[in-house]
Formats: structure tokens, C-alpha cells, sequence
């Protein structure tokens, strides 16, 4: 791995007419830490502003996370503007929370305008560079049509609230029938290393199509294997890098978006982006058991 640690290090790839780095920075844990706990304001701010310090341009959140102290998008308001004219601000809509913290049922699409103002409102902008719209509740893959919702963004897109669309949370007939509305510049699903290997295809096929995949909780899904802490220890880095650099090696268009609250796991996680896997390191990987489907080595 290289001595200076930058996001460049990990490549760029577009969405639509925005270059970013391939290693983001995902803000959730800013506001929803794991554990339950209310992080603190003055580290958050040091750790937004220390990711663009460190080269990361591609910043994720969205206006429901939040806590009764801290918002994640206010947070960035705060740390980051005005804004340096590389960075790309990615957020979601579809769930929302009450004032209390309630989550909310799916947006209808007569109320998805109000989502993009509330987002525009908090982090300060005349126009939001990516919207995705996620369905689905928690991390159950969502069902159903999303026509009428994803139709509803590509009009705020059309008006010049929103530059990009993107959708999560999906599969591959939701991107198509996205696709048929308006462009798609990227999907963001859980997907990992021992987790959701169900979309490798969908991996495949976003590529072809120019379209980035965004993976979340790349980091935290599945427990660490042997093979994941042999790979570390040759490398002399955490088993969470080779997660990520693992990530990172599924193709040119696969972002990370990793999340913490840490000034030093967010080094770790931007250090991640230089390290380069080796073939026996992938063979080695290839051979860990994952969640939700087939390991796809078996049937290789």
C-alpha cells in the first residue's frame, strides 16, 4: 500500500457528467451509530472534513439519518459548505422518519418532492447532484413496481432540483423498468464479500451498462473468515481493508461507501482504496461461504 493515503488511489469512475473516486465515505454511522449511541458533533465534523482532506469527493447520506442530536445531512452543511466544486453529494429518498425518529411507510410519489426539498433545505443547495430512490423496508430487497415513484424523481430531474437518478435496494427488472423512464447512473445495494453474492450479475450487467454499483455495509457483512485474516496479515492491513479493496476489485465501476465515525478507521478505510489483491489472494477469498444464495466458486 502507498505511504500517502488518498482516495485517488482507489481510481474514478462518473456518474453521468460527475467524476468521483471510487472510495466514498458513507455518512450514516455519523448519526446511527451500530450500537445505538449518539455520537459526538465536534468529532463528526472533523471526520467530514478530514475524508476531503484525505481525496474523497463522493459523500453518502440522506435526510433520515438522524438522532435526537444529530443529523447527518445538517453535519455536512456544517463541516463541508461551501462546498468544493468536485464534491459529490449522493442521497435517498423513499423512507422517512417522523420528528421523533419513527420510520415512516414508503414515500407515495406525490410525496417524494417534499423528500428532495427537505434534502435541498438541510445540506444548503438549489440542486441535489444524485438522488436514489430506494424501496424496500430495512434491508429487505424491495418488491414491486417502481414506475410511479422513480417517473415522479425524473420530473424533479427534468425541473433542475436534481442532476442524476439512481436507484437502490433493487433488482436487476427494477433497473430495467427504471431505465425505460429515465438514465440511471448508479444502483446501491448490500452487497459484500460473504454477504448478497446474489448480485454478482447484477455487478456484471450495471458495467455493461455504465452504470456504477454502490455497494452498502461492505464492510460489516458476514463475520471474518480465515482466509480473510491470512490475506491480511500477508498484506499487513485490517481484515475491514480487504473487505473493501476486495470491493473495490469486483469491477471499474463498483464504488465504496464505507461509514464511520472514527477519525482513524477512516484512514483505514481511504488507505484501502491503494491496496491491490493478488490472484492467489482472490483464489483464497473466493472460497469463503456467504449469505443469501450460492458461493458461485462451487458451480464454477
Amino acid at each position: 500500500m502507498t505511504e500517502t493515503v488518498n482516495a485517488s488511489a482507489s481510481g474514478t469512475w462518473t456518474l453521468g457528467d460527475l467524476t468521483v473516486n471510487r472510495l466514498g465515505y458513507g455518512t450514516m454511522r455519523l448519526a446511527l451509530r451500530a450500537d445505538g449511541g449518539t455520537g459526538d458533533r465536534d468529532t463528526a465534523i472533523a471526520v467530514l472534513r478530514r475524508a476531503v482532506e484525505l481525496g474523497v469527493n463522493h459523500i453518502d447520506t440522506a435526510a433520515f439519518y438522524f438522532n435526537p442530536r444529530l443529523s447527518a445531512n445538517e453535519l455536512i452543511n456544517t463541516a463541508l459548505r461551501p462546498y468544493p466544486e468536485d464534491l459529490v453529494i449522493v442521497t435517498k429518498v423513499g423512507p422517512g422518519r417522523d420528528p421523533s425518529g419513527g420510520f415512516l411507510p414508503q414515500a407515495r410519489p406525490e410525496q417524494l418532492r417534499g423528500q428532495v426539498e427537505e434534502n435541498l433545505r438541510q445540506l444548503g443547495r438549489d440542486h441535489l447532484d444524485v438522488v436514489n430512490l430506494r424501496i424496500g423496508d430495512g434491508l429487505e430487497r424491495g418488491e414491486g413496481s417502481l414506475a410511479d415513484r422513480f417517473g415522479a424523481l425524473a420530473e424533479l430531474r427534468e425541473a433542475g432540483m436534481i442532476r442524476h437518478l439512481g436507484i437502490s435496494n433493487v433488482g436487476l427488472a427494477h433497473l430495467d423498468e427504471a431505465q425505460a423512464i429515465a438514465p440511471v447512473v448508479c444502483v446501491q445495494n448490500q452487497y459484500g464479500l460473504a454477504v448478497r453474492r446474489e448480485d454478482d450479475e447484477l455487478v456484471r450487467i450495471c458495467a455493461e451498462r455504465g452504470i456504477a454499483f454502490v455497494p452498502f455495509f461492505s464492510v460489516a457483512s458476514g463475520a471474518d473468515e480465515e482466509p480473510v485474516d491470512v490475506v491480511a496479515r500477508d498484506h499487513g492491513v485490517s481484515p475491514a481493508q480487504v473487505r473493501l479493496a476486495w470491493t473495490l476489485h469486483q469491477g471499474p465501476n463498483v464504488l465504496a461507501i464505507p461509514g464511520t465515525a472514527n477519525l482513524a478507521h477512516l484512514e483505514a478505510n481511504v488507505a484501502a482504496g491503494s491496496l491491490r489483491l493478488s490472484e492467489k489472494d482472490l483464489a483464497r477469498l473466493a472460497g469463503i461461504s456467504w449469505l443469501d444464495g450460492h458461493n458461485p466458486a462451487e458451480s464454477a
